[in-house]
């Protein structure tokens, strides 16, 4: 079964469990999904599906810091409940020393020696960990690996 299938019928599931907090958020997530569909006129694969979940997390994480910083703790807690939802969606992450090995690999395949290298290693980066790695700690593996 396709991602945005599992998704349609997590749906369903949250409808008939009256699970709000989990309905609310695939609705956004479905929302996204359709919106990205019609902007580019194509029909989404999991990659696809997978890369509009991370920016989900993304925004949450970036509202929850912001909520955090306003002291408003309510909010805060909505935002990770999303987070959590739509956490399920994405593959197993790599950890930080997987992330690490691989950025090795991938600057001393490209031949990066320098900073100045860093878009060169992250357009590669970004090919092979992209959904499987916060790109967050990629991009600070990416820059200690460039700076050693």
């Amino acid at each position: 079964m396709s991602l945005k299938a599992q998704i349609t019928e997590d749906m369903k599931t949250a409808m008939r469990a009256k699970d709000s907090v989990r309905l609310g958020t695939i609705r956004l997530l479905q929302a996204a999904m359709k919106q990205k569909e019609v902007d580019e006129r194509v029909e989404l694969d999991d990659a696809m599906v997978i890369a509009i979940v991370d920016k989900l997390i993304k925004q949450r994480k970036d509202s929850v810091a912001a909520y955090l910083s306003a002291q408003r703790q309510d909010l805060a807690d909505i935002e990770s409940a999303e987070m959590k939802v739509l956490e399920v969606y994405l593959p197993q992450r790599l950890s930080a020393e997987e992330i690490t090995a691989a950025v090795k690999a991938i600057v001393a395949e490209v031949g990066a020696t320098g900073a100045g290298d860093m878009g060169k290693v992250m357009g590669a980066v970004k090919a092979q960990l992209s959904g499987k790695a916060d790109m967050g700690l990629v991009s600070a593996a990416v820059k200690t690996a460039l700076a050693g």
